[in-house]
């Protein structure tokens, strides 16, 4: 019963997130004439995605209590994780100088673009170490087999 009402779940949130996505073109496009009809589609996408966000807020939070009950050292390796995200989201946010944007060309203060530049620090730093991630682990087991 259970996987029926999680596939069920699921389904309905994928017709949303269609939905939601078909709004999301009507108001990116303008497209649509009528007044009335693009403030539709633009409270129907708004009201869609929070809808999205609910759902997913609360998968989440239903799979991460299983998770705890179930696997012993989950809730270590979870507040590992968040702290690690934490720490790379200050490191990022002190390695930013603040003048990585034209501040003047558009018209944003010191600090939205030192948000900015800290934004894009995390990313080099998530990429390089996914890439780092995915080395490892194709020389790890070609390391293994040697011995």
């Amino acid at each position: 019963m259970k996987e029926k009402t999680d596939k069920i779940l699921t389904l309905a949130l994928l017709g949303l997130a269609i939905i939601a996505t078909v709004f999301a073109v009507v108001f990116a496009l303008n497209t649509v004439n009528n007044t009335a009809m693009f403030d539709l589609a633009f409270w129907l996408l708004i009201l869609m995605i929070g809808v999205s966000l609910c759902a997913i807020v609360v998968f989440l939070c239903k799979k991460l209590i299983e998770r705890f009950k179930t696997e012993k050292g989950y809730l270590k390796k979870f507040l590992f994780l968040i702290v690690l995200i934490v720490v790379l989201l200050v490191v990022s946010f002190l390695l930013a100088k603040g003048g990585d944007v034209d501040l003047i060309k558009y018209g944003i203060s010191e600090g939205t673009s030192k948000l900015i530049g800290a934004a894009c620090i995390l990313c080099y730093i998530i990429v390089i170490g996914a890439a780092l991630a995915i080395l490892v682990t194709e020389i790890m087991p070609k390391s293994n087999k040697k011995k």
